[in-house]
């Protein structure tokens, strides 16, 4: 039989999942990562531990399938998008901690390049908003703060990498030096209409092209593992960034196609086609997955806080034990009671783009209980999400395609049935969940499986997708639209 092995390698934690033909799982391995903060804002990882907890998982994923490594048709990687990790090409060793996508320390450099006026330009080519999340002010902060980079990079001697690259280069012994166009997307630095690095971009920021690595489709062969790694020369034949790879592993292949994955945020994407769609409504553009050099682009929004809202009431106000209570807690009430939640802990993501926005608990009478507040924290993370989806529909109709017909969702809390309903009553579409809810992983599977003759066309793997559940709408659109005014209004109220 054949088999393929996904690397998932996300902000808290390093997976391998073994795959077979059909996309079901067979074996995984996970370990969770170390989180570094130096000061307030400030996020790293420590990239030689990604790689040995990486190549753990993937021996320990193998032994768990009980399969020979011969029996691996290739190896797919997906992995946290913009975090930054800049290593010397002769020792492989990395200059500084790894900057994870969450840190905050590029903010200055941001000013400064929207002072510039370079905002426009930025977004034109590369369909993003100037922001320290992305990979490109961080892999400048690197160079200006890491004695001897600068000298270092002008001489050739670094390499540059989102941990795609980082993985890549580390399986293939230092011989290829790659990423894919999905992740290079993120970096601010690329144009994704020509999918190449862009001169202008990296003239702006000071970044030597010398550092990049070489960018492919996505579903392209990046090389082989050295056979020391796992007994046998396994080619890689797929790559993702992990939203990215989440909207292939749903097999949403067609614009309009949407998924939405709950996780500690939430991030949803919406397919356009080879239409680079610029929005209206507080959206990001970016490259999708491809399985060729023809540009396709995807619409996203991210939500900061979505299933964080579940430790926050586990850890915060020791509402549960753990989080798998929250659902049996929500449930015994039969609504909020008026109680609106909105976690803007960190701020408010797409689409409202509020950094100063700060959480709130309004609707508040005597007869509140924890209950009410914890049913109104599980459906704030369905009320950003709408609020996303219909910022997707009003850019979909503007640019002449067609309504949102379904919502297709993936992540840890896809599995809370109160929440997904709560989502479809909402949206008033039928919200969908699959059969497989590990479509990060699964994505790069199967983009690893088109690169190498597992598959032969999407066509097969949109006939492999199957429906676990789904949630038809059942409140009336007249409510379902009261109740997000409500939301909106608490909202507005967030901002002091």
């Amino acid at each position: 039989m054949t088999y393929l092995l996904a690397l998932d390698q996300g902000t808290s934690s390093s997976r391998s999942i073994v795959f077979d033909r059909q996309g079901r799982t067979i074996a995984i391995a996970q370990y969770e990562l170390t989180q570094i903060y130096p000061q307030p804002g400030w996020v790293e990882h420590d990239a030689q531990e990604i790689w040995r907890l990486q190549l753990a998982t993937a021996r320990e994923a193998l032994a768990k399938a009980g399969i020979s490594p011969t029996q691996i048709r290739a190896v797919g990687i997906t992995n946290q998008r913009e975090t930054t990790v800049v290593w010397n090409r002769k020792t492989g060793v990395p200059i500084h901690h790894a900057i994870v996508w969450q840190d905050r320390r590029a903010e200055p450099a941001c000013v400064e390049l929207r002072a510039r006026g370079l905002a426009d330009t930025i977004r034109d080519k590369t369909g993003l908003l100037v922001d320290a999340y992305f990979s490109g002010t961080k892999l400048q902060w690197i160079l200006d703060h890491v004695p001897g980079a600068r000298a270092q990079a002008a001489q050739g001697e670094l390499a540059f990498g989102t941990i795609d690259s980082w993985l890549i280069w580390q399986l293939t012994e230092g011989r290829v030096h790659a990423t894919d166009v999905s992740n290079a997307s993120r970096t601010m630095l690329f144009n994704v209409h020509t999918n190449q690095w862009d001169a202008e971009l990296l003239s702006a920021l000071n970044i030597p092209a010398t550092l990049m690595p070489e960018v492919k489709p996505s579903a392209s062969y990046f090389g082989e593992l050295s056979p020391t790694l796992l007994g046998h020369a396994i080619p890689i034949g797929g790559v993702a960034g992990d939203q990215q790879s989440a909207l292939f592993g749903q097999a949403c292949f067609q614009a309009g196609m949407v998924k939405n994955t709950y996780g500690t945020g939430c991030f949803m994407l919406m397919h356009t086609g080879s239409v680079f769609q610029t929005s209206h409504n507080g959206l990001i553009t970016t490259s999708a997955a491809q399985t060729s050099a023809t540009p396709e682009f995807a619409l996203e929004g991210s939500v900061f806080v979505g299933g964080a809202v579940v430790q926050w009431l586990r850890d915060g106000l020791h509402a549960i034990q753990g989080s798998s209570e929250v659902q049996s807690l929500a449930q015994s009430v039969p609504d909020s009671g008026g109680v609106m939640v909105v976690p803007a802990f960190t701020g408010l993501g797409a689409p409202y783009w509020k950094p100063d926005a700060r959480g709130s608990i309004t609707g508040l009478t005597r007869g509140t209980s924890i209950a009410h507040i914890a049913r109104a924290a599980l459906e704030s993370i369905a009320f950003q999400s709408a609020a996303l989806l219909q910022a997707m529909g009003r850019d979909a109709v503007r640019a002449g395609g067609a309504a949102v017909s379904e919502l297709r969702v993936d992540g840890g809390a896809c599995v809370n049935d109160l929440l997904m309903q709560f989502q479809a009553d909402l949206l008033g579409i039928p919200v969908v969940r699959p059969a497989v809810t590990e479509t990060t992983a699964l994505g790069a599977a199967y983009l690893a499986g088109l690169s190498t003759g597992v598959y032969h066309s999407t066509s097969e793997l949109t006939d492999l997708w199957r429906a676990e559940r789904r949630f038809l709408p059942t409140l009336p659109s007249e409510r379902a639209a009261e109740l997000m005014e409500r939301w909106e209004h608490a909202v507005r109220q967030t901002v002091l």
